[in-house]
């Protein structure tokens, strides 16, 4: 995708050409994180002009914006996959904690496979209005911060957390998981070797849900 664009422009449905121009976008952020987001770097790999991008951007921040949610749809397509691997043969108690230790594995899990994604996915999120936005949602019809605050109710539901300790449990968990996620790519434990960051997230969602 990286070469030259032909000299002929490309020609695109009014929606398509904005679906286009975030997955080129998404290919930018897989590539170089938020900072490689550009309206006309965009709009060169899907060969249109880059006058034709600001009929749906009026931007680039409001493109990046576009992008931030569609990784973080990214992020919760990673988290629905990791909890697919939980069987629904568990009793309700076990299934719940590993349906919540699920939601972190698989957060941490796409921070490391995809570290540029997972810069962007919340570059431009200044506050949770957006925390519920379809634009953000997986396969399972759910958001990320969704996705936990359900896992969290699930442990409620089944005796595993106080009622009176679910308030604000989403912030607690998600800053311990997010720590380490950004710790292992950008940060000092960037050089440690896969089986032992695989020891550290298995450890570190089974603390977090201990110490709920």
């Amino acid at each position: 995708m990286a070469e030259a664009t032909s000299t002929k422009r490309a020609t695109y449905h009014h929606g398509d050409l904005r679906q286009a121009l975030i997955q080129a976008g998404l290919d930018l952020a897989r590539e170089g994180g938020p900072d490689a987001v550009s309206v006309r770097e965009a709009t060169r790999r899907v060969g249109v002009a880059p006058n034709a991008a600001y009929r749906h951007f009026r931007d680039r921040d409001a493109l990046l914006a576009a992008v931030c949610s569609a990784a973080q749809a990214e992020v919760a397509r990673a988290i629905d996959a990791q909890l697919a691997t939980v069987s629904p043969d568990q009793d309700p108690a076990t299934r719940a904690r590993l349906r919540f230790q699920a939601v972190g594995l698989g957060y941490m899990r796409f921070a490391q496979r995809h570290p540029g994604l997972f810069r962007t996915a919340f570059w431009t999120s200044r506050d949770l209005a957006g925390a519920r936005s379809p634009e953000r949602r997986g396969s399972g019809g759910r958001t990320p911060f969704e996705l936990l605050s359900s896992a969290l109710d699930e442990l409620v539901e089944t005796g595993l957390l106080a009622p009176g300790r679910r308030h604000g449990a989403e912030f607690l968990a998600w800053s311990a998981v997010h720590g380490l996620a950004t710790l292992l790519i950008d940060g000092p434990l960037r050089g440690l070797g896969e089986a032992e960051v695989s020891r550290l997230e298995d450890r570190l969602v089974m603390m977090v849900e201990q110490g709920l």
